[in-house]
């Protein structure tokens, strides 16, 4: 049976591996494999948004997206459990004087963001240096939200 313990153990094995064996993990194509109706999803919107594209290249862009998500839940398990030290080794935040220097005017900062899949390890690299506070909506499985809770929690 899963369970948060089982998948907090697992992730944080993987995320225990070195980054460059990470990687290549795979995930995505076994993500695409397990996950048909968000692939039936993915490939009717490349349907609709690229009706000219031929169905080979489609199918191609359907991998491709699934290699991206794979990656950034791999990305995902090393924001939500590699210590600091690692996680200060492997990202950089370019532009932070700008918010210090809003914060010495004692003036409010709204940071808005893009939904990529870098989010979470952009976060926790930002929760690392400052505190913040994100909002985010609830997933529908209880099981994931308890767990992006207790990653995001985390800085």
């Amino acid at each position: 049976m899963v369970t948060p313990v089982s998948i907090r153990a697992a992730i944080t094995i993987v995320a225990a591996l070195p980054i460059l064996v990470v990687y290549p993990f795979g995930l995505g194509k076994l993500a695409l494999r397990f996950m048909k109706r968000r692939a039936k999803i993915v490939h009717r919107n490349l349907e609709l948004c690229f009706p000219e594209m031929s169905e080979q290249e489609r199918r191609k862009m359907v991998v491709k997206n699934f290699e991206s998500v794979g990656m950034g839940l791999m990305e995902t398990g090393m924001a939500w459990f590699w210590p600091d030290r690692r996680i200060a080794r492997w990202t950089e935040v370019i532009g932070m004087e700008h918010i210090r220097d809003v914060q010495a005017q004692k003036r409010g900062i709204l940071l808005v963001g893009i939904h990529f899949l870098t989010l979470e390890l952009g976060a926790r690299q930002f929760g690392m240096q400052e505190p913040g506070i994100g909002v985010y909506r609830p997933n529908d499985n209880p099981l994931i939200d308890w767990l992006q809770t207790w990653g995001r929690l985390r800085s």
